[in-house]
């Protein structure tokens, strides 16, 4: 497994070791004893996936305290732009994300700790996207962020007149209009 820094401390690019045979590939997709050795030490107790089409962008969403998560994203089929933005009360990198394109390919993971928020855009026709919670939806704790927001200038390779959001998703607000989350560890 290789793990790649990001300019943002504690989100990390994990490329897991690629089996590849006549029959296809195996991979492990989480180890828990493989991952704590890169510092990915949360006890995940949800897994989700979502199936959406191209133009499709879905975030930028986090849980306020105590229902904060941390993820573990990956791409099953087809291909996104992962973004993740740096929500943290006093951080340095506070508004800067980083963006990873992540597919059924490259087979890349992005681990996204606690106190940022997330959100991807579908680059593929579709894409089957998949990630690990170490804590439960909750949806009266589910906040968000505008995906347009100038502030964040997160270019997001789908054309504005392309992009298809959910009706919450078009009415978050700003980055400056939101209360920054506080920092606790993941547990």
């Amino acid at each position: 497994m290789n793990t790649i820094p990001t300019a943002i401390p504690g989100v990390l690019v994990i490329e897991p070791k690629v089996f590849h045979d006549a029959r296809g590939y195996f991979l492990e997709s989480w180890c828990r004893a493989r991952y704590e050795a890169i510092g990915v030490s949360c006890n995940f107790v949800q897994d989700n996936e979502s199936k959406s089409s191209y133009g499709v962008l879905r975030g930028l969403h986090w849980q306020t305290a105590p229902y904060t998560q941390a993820k573990l994203v990956r791409v099953i089929s087809g291909a996104v732009l992962d973004v993740a933005v740096d929500i943290r009360r006093g951080s340095p990198t506070f508004g800067k994300h980083v963006a990873v394109e992540l597919s059924d390919a490259n087979k890349r993971q992005v681990f996204i700790p606690r106190g940022f928020a997330h959100g991807f855009a579908v680059l593929s026709r579709e894409a089957v996207f998949a990630y690990k919670c170490d804590a439960p939806y909750v949806p009266h704790a589910e906040r968000g962020i505008r995906l347009d927001d100038p502030a964040l200038a997160i270019d997001w390779h789908i054309a504005p007149e392309a992009r298809i959001l959910s009706e919450k998703d078009q009415h978050h607000p700003w980055l400056s209009e939101i209360e920054p989350w506080e920092e606790k560890a993941c547990v």
